[in-house]
């Protein structure tokens, strides 16, 4: 994205139209149908070159604020970092590049992680240390089983 087009303050309007173009009501509902795509494909899909995945990432949390679904937003970047760095699921070996690919997810994931939720995506990070799940183990939506245990809706 060109630095002109980083600064345009029209970047939502932008966004919006775009998402609406391709039968969406909301940039939520364009995320979901790509549950493992990720945020820089997402923006590449969207953007023409004038919106970037921060972007894209910047009004999915508002939205998910808006309807408080925010921990559901929290669980799908974590399928979609998941996706990117570890395609073929969980490691069944885990030696240390495959460590550092487990390491590096989490990461990313913990980047995009809104300040309200940080300390649930330590607790999350932790439980995956502590008790790694089965070998291939690949979540396709923030709706997966382990992911809800780990990390349920909250209730409201």
């Amino acid at each position: 994205m060109s630095e002109e087009g980083a600064r345009d303050s029209h970047w939502k309007v932008r966004l919006y139209k775009r998402v609406r173009e391709r039968g969406y009501d909301s940039l939520t509902a364009f995320a979901e149908a790509r549950p493992t795509t990720s945020l820089v494909a997402l923006a590449e899909e969207l953007g023409e070159a004038d919106i970037s995945a921060v972007q894209v990432f910047s009004g999915l949390v508002a939205e998910a604020e808006r309807s408080h679904q925010v921990t559901r937003l929290v669980r799908g970047q974590l399928v979609r970092e998941l996706s990117e760095s570890l395609p073929d699921g969980w490691p069944v070996v885990m030696d240390d590049v495959n460590r550092f690919e487990v390491a590096q997810a989490l990461a990313f994931w913990f980047g995009f992680t809104p300040v309200t939720h940080r300390a649930r995506a330590e607790q999350v990070m932790a439980a995956l240390r502590a008790s790694p799940p089965p070998p291939g183990w690949r979540p396709i939506d923030p709706d997966d089983e382990l992911l809800l245990t780990l990390m349920p809706d909250e209730t409201v």
